[in-house]
């Protein structure tokens, strides 16, 4: 049972014991996911209090719907990235209503698209990028923030930019660094790196941002010239309405940050996966996110999907159902209700500090090396897509990731092994030719070949170039065509076959076409060009045919 039905069920029916754990878990989640959802506001450029409802509204929508027993949703670090990225783009003079009605806007998009996508049954286009270029885009992601971030831990204002524009200009403005701005950020770094350090999954953030706010009000930070959050409204969110004059000029993005939401929700939801937990399902995480944005979208939010680090302190702490992320929404609630004027207090260096430790997890070398050490191909592409967010910035990088996934893709099948088949000598065993069984015995005059993998378009020249190759090399009398191994066959590759029969000189047999295959062979009229005879059911058939015709050519 999962969604509603188990949430229902453990406030319902849930014995006393069993609800206690999701209590923990989504206070204990509370302490780490509101501190942090205040940040990423930031680093979209939106006020902190859009962080809280974040954690609120969509948190109890996914949590009735979603499902994975455990993921949290709110904001998390790549979609505030990307937010911040789109809604300068339209918002860029920073006028709070324009702010909200584009956020509302943008969210809504971001809703809408992950509904559309599961109308269309679409689950499967997570997977179409690549785990390299998806290592390499979070990395770029996570310079970007870091950078994003330094001029608040050294209580600085720049410009923002491009990435190298404005690293030339953080450079240049060195000298005017706040010493009291870096002296709070620098003690907030050290509190939260440490109690990480000392108990991973601590509440360090929440620690760390009472600690802060205590200083400011204890010490006069403000007065000093430490930069504080302000005002924060106190109660409920208000409804903003999307404005659809702006539909036009945010759909290409919301594209880019719906995608990465899903992507982002499908990893957390399967990573914290139990044993006898229900399986998380693609199509409706698309409903659960989908309505989680739809719904933040009327109540201030800002686009939101499940994160990694956040679902991981639920588990920790001993989450078992949705339960706790109702619980860590309704501590959201309460913070918004009651502890609004407080937060005013907060110092922003000390959640950019908050914003880079949880976001310098995204820059991970030893993923990087991993990956050159098992192919170095795609360690090129994990690079080209950390190098692509910073030049062309951090939406058009899905793209570049996109792109990356599918050159990524054709590259791998577009030159698919077409193996040369030899028996085992003293066995009926078929199996490719190699240097490592030196004494399997093959027929003079036929060379069988086992093509693997689709044929299709992007292959067809390789593969029929590859073929001509090796009878160059063997001449062979009769080449059979293994096709055991080729599931499907597309029209290019099938017209490579038929002019390579008419134009060849030797005789070529088809063995194990696969239904599919068979299908194509057969509307394409090559069964009648080659004949009943040289359509065979397997390799050994031919073989022992091969021989035969031998045997009745043979002279006397």
């Amino acid at each position: 049972m999962t969604g509603l039905g188990s949430t229902v069920q453990a406030l319902r029916h849930g014995a006393p014991s069993e609800l206690r754990f999701d209590v923990v878990a989504g206070l204990t989640a509370a302490a780490v996911v509101l501190p942090k959802a205040m940040a990423f506001a930031t680093v979209a450029g939106l006020p902190v209090a859009v962080g809280l409802y974040t954690a609120f509204v969509p948190a109890v929508i996914y949590g009735l719907l979603g499902s994975s027993r455990v993921l949290s949703v709110s904001s998390t670090t790549t979609l505030a990235i990307l937010t911040g990225a789109e809604l300068g783009s339209v918002a860029s003079d920073g006028d709070p209503a324009k702010l909200a009605a584009a956020t509302a806007t943008l969210t809504a998009l971001v809703g809408a698209l992950l509904l559309a996508a599961r109308l269309m049954k679409l689950g499967f286009v997570a997977s179409f990028i690549s785990v390299p270029v998806l290592t390499g885009f979070k990395a770029g992601i996570g310079v970007v923030i870091l950078l994003d971030q330094a001029p608040k831990l050294l209580g600085l204002h720049v410009t923002k930019q491009s990435f190298f524009a404005d690293l030339a200009s953080l450079v240049q403005h060195l000298p005017e660094t706040s010493l009291s701005t870096l002296a709070v950020a620098g003690t907030t770094l050290v509190l939260l790196v440490g109690m990480e350090w000392l108990k991973p999954h601590s509440p360090a953030p929440l620690v760390t941002v009472a600690a802060a706010i205590a200083a400011s009000w204890l010490l006069g930070l403000g007065a000093v010239g430490v930069s504080t959050v302000g005002t924060i409204p106190q109660g409920l969110p208000s409804v903003t309405l999307p404005d659809l004059a702006l539909i036009q000029a945010l759909l290409p993005g919301a594209m880019g940050i719906a995608l990465m939401s899903f992507t982002e929700s499908i990893a957390a939801g399967r990573a914290f996966v139990k044993p006898g937990d229900p399986p998380v399902d693609a199509n409706r995480e698309l409903i659960a996110t989908g309505a989680a944005n739809l719904g933040g979208a009327l109540l201030g939010a800002m686009p939101a999907g499940g994160g990694t680090s956040q679902t991981g302190v639920v588990r920790a702490a001993g989450g078992r159902t949705q339960a706790a992320s109702l619980v860590t929404a309704a501590a959201s609630l309460a913070t918004m209700l009651l502890l609004a004027p407080l937060l005013s207090l907060l110092p922003q260096a000390t959640l950019a500090a908050v914003v880079i430790v949880y976001s310098a997890g995204l820059i991970r070398p030893a993923e990087f090396q991993a990956i050159y050490r098992v192919r170095r191909m795609e360690f090129h592409w994990a690079a080209v897509a950390a190098v692509g967010v910073l030049v062309f910035g951090t939406l058009q990088g899905i793209v570049v990731a996109i792109v990356l996934s599918l050159v990524g893709l054709a590259l791998q099948t577009a030159h698919p092994p077409v193996s040369v088949v030899a028996r085992k000598r003293g066995a009926d065993v078929l199996r490719p030719l190699s240097p490592e069984h030196p004494d399997d015995e093959t027929f003079e005059g036929l060379l069988i070949l086992r093509p693997e993998g689709r044929l299709y378009f992007a292959n067809a020249q390789n593969v029929g170039e590859r073929i001509r190759s090796l009878i160059a090399e063997h001449k062979p009398r009769v080449v059979v065509l293994d096709l055991s191994r080729v599931p499907d066959i597309e029209y290019s590759a099938l017209q490579m076959l038929q002019e390579g029969a008419r134009r060849t000189s030797v005789t070529l047999w088809l063995v194990d076409c696969n239904p599919g295959v068979l299908d194509m062979v057969r509307r394409a009229g090559l069964d009648r060009e080659l004949g009943p005879d040289r359509l065979l059911f397997n390799a050994r058939t031919a073989i022992e045919r091969y021989r035969k015709l031998q045997a009745l050519s043979a002279p006397g």
